[in-house]
């Protein structure tokens, strides 16, 4: 049976530990606010993006000549993994990583290669380790995603597409609920989807006058509305992982008061089982000396 100075500093390394986890919650807490603020402020921009595009293409009528629009036979697939750059968020990277691999594998059993882009650092040591080939990795924009580190993801896999590296481009990220609910998202980047082009149009009196002609116009309208589904990715990817994160440490948390109560009662039963026998001890000497 373990000593009550052994169970004393087993006590004190659980506290200490509950108050990094506890200071890693607060701190999640702050953090998701700030994430959550950030996407309802994009939210109406994105939407809006998507209306106007709609709009012009409906104006615009025939897409045929928009590289971005254009589809084609499947032979290489690059898949966009949305991860963090730091651990004990619960299995927020472990979702991601794994459904990223789900879809790698049935690509190639279809006979198709696959391409990799990753966003976190622990995504990409994972898939590296994975003995996976990396075509791009960013890290250290997780936290605070500006609207540039989009762009750069949005240039580079449209520059994939329209040179024909790659066919097709699916996104994978934590789609944010609530802080305690994430939900894993798979979303089509390229070939932008049909639906994102071909909604209802918003009938106004009159007519527009395009300077460009429309087709200039959408041929614009079609990256930046890449930029801004990749950018809200990564908005929704960030407070997710705050989320997880929040989450994980309260649990944390919870589980070293529960196991400090636990060694509190195993120490007071050592100190009592010592006093007994201290009891027993004294007992035993006075009779021998009687």
């Amino acid at each position: 049976m373990a000593t009550q100075q052994d169970i004393k500093r087993r006590i004190s390394s659980v506290n200490n530990t509950k108050k990094i986890t506890k200071a890693m919650e607060l701190v999640a807490g702050s953090r998701l606010r700030r994430a959550q603020a950030r996407i309802e402020a994009l939210r109406p921009y994105a939407d809006r993006m998507q209306q106007l595009t709609v709009d012009v293409a409906a104006a615009t009528g025939d897409l045929s000549d928009q590289p971005l629009l254009a589809r084609r036979d499947v032979k290489t697939v690059a898949v966009v993994a949305l991860t963090g750059d730091r651990g004990l968020a619960g299995a927020f990277n472990a979702n991601v990583v794994r459904r990223s691999l789900e879809i790698a594998r049935e690509q190639r059993a279809g006979g198709r290669e696959v391409v990799w882009l990753v966003v976190g650092r622990r995504g990409a040591s994972t898939l590296r380790f994975r003995r996976q080939t990396l075509t791009a990795d960013y890290a250290g924009i997780t936290d605070r995603p500006a609207y540039s580190d989009a762009q750069a993801i949005a240039e580079r896999v449209a520059d994939l597409y329209q040179q024909g590296e790659v066919d097709q481009v699916v996104m994978v990220y934590n789609h944010f609920v609530t802080a305690l609910t994430q939900r894993l998202e798979e979303v089509e980047l390229l070939p932008v989807p049909e639906e994102a082009v071909t909604g209802e149009a918003v009938t106004i009196e009159g007519s527009y006058i395009f300077e460009p002609d429309e087709r200039d116009v959408l041929a614009d309208l079609i990256p930046r509305y890449l930029e801004v589904t990749i950018y809200r990715a990564l908005l929704e990817s960030t407070a997710s992982e705050h989320g997880a994160r929040m989450t994980a440490m309260r649990n944390a948390s919870d589980n070293a008061g529960t196991l400090i109560d636990d060694l509190t009662l195993k120490m007071n039963r050592a100190r009592q089982a010592e006093i007994t026998q201290e009891i027993l001890e004294v007992v035993a000497g006075a009779d021998a000396l009687s």
